[in-house]
C-alpha cells in the first residue's frame, strides 16, 4: 500500500508558513511504517525538538486506477479517515534551506496516525467535510474540506497519471491552518462532523 500526502493544500496553512500557494498538488509520500493505528501512543523521537501536528482528512482508494479520468474519479475512494501528519520541523527547515528532500522529516517511524474509516455515505455532504483537532482539550484545527485548493477527485485524478492507484493506497489531503508544536504529555484527538474518532497521547 502507498500513503500520499499532499502539501499546501489550504490556502492559509499555506500563509501560515510564508509558502506560496501551489498551482497544482504537492505530493510527497511515507512509507508504511509511518503508520501508528489503533489510538496507540506517539513516542517523541530524540531527533527533532520541534515536531507539528497538522490534521487531515483522509481518503482511502477503492479501486485500482490509472490515468483516473474526472468523469470517473468519484468512483476510486469510497470512505475517509481523520490523520495527523507529523511533521519534524525542524529538520524540514534544514533540508529545505539546502535544496534535499525532506522525507525524513515527514516519513518517520509512527509519523501518521490514523483513525478508522467510515464511509462516505453516512456523512451529510461528501464534499464539505467539517473536521476538527483538539489539543488538550482546546480546538487548534478547524477546518472544512469544502476549502481544499485541489479538491478530492481532482486529487485522484491527478496521483493516477504518474502512480497506478491500488485499492486500500491512502491520500492524506492536506491540512488546514493552525499547526503547531506537540509536547510530551500532550493528548491529541480528532473530529469528523462531531463524532471522536482518533486518540493518541504524546509520550
Amino acid at each position: 500500500m502507498k500513503i500520499f500526502c499532499i502539501g499546501r493544500n489550504y490556502v492559509d496553512h499555506a500563509k501560515e508558513l510564508n509558502n506560496p500557494v501551489p498551482s497544482e498538488p504537492l505530493i510527497f509520500m511515507k512509507p508504511s511504517t509511518a503508520l501508528l493505528v489503533n489510538n496507540k501512543h506517539f513516542y517523541h523521537p530524540d531527533y527533532s525538538n520541534d515536531i507539528h501536528y497538522e490534521a487531515e482528512i483522509v481518503l482511502r482508494v477503492c479501486k485500482n486506477g490509472r490515468s483516473v479520468q474526472p468523469e470517473f474519479a468519484s468512483r476510486y475512494y469510497d470512505s475517509v479517515a481523520f490523520g495527523i501528519d507529523f511533521t519534524a520541523r525542524d529538520l524540514q527547515d534544514k533540508l529545505k534551506a539546502k535544496g534535499h528532500p525532506w522525507e525524513i522529516a515527514k516519513g518517520f517511524d509512527r509519523s501518521a496516525p490514523i483513525s478508522k474509516f467510515i464511509p462516505l455515505d453516512g456523512l451529510k455532504n461528501k464534499n464539505e467535510i467539517e473536521f476538527q483537532l483538539k489539543r488538550n482539550g482546546e480546538v487548534v484545527q478547524d477546518g472544512n474540506t469544502k476549502d481544499l485548493i485541489f479538491q478530492f477527485d481532482t486529487l485522484i485524478c491527478h496521483l493516477s497519471k504518474y502512480f497506478t492507484l491500488h485499492t486500500n493506497d491512502y491520500i492524506f489531503t492536506g491540512t488546514p491552518a493552525g499547526v503547531g508544536k506537540i509536547e510530551i504529555g500532550d493528548l491529541l484527538e480528532g473530529f469528523i462532523e462531531g463524532e471522536k474518532m482518533l486518540s493518541c497521547q504524546v509520550r
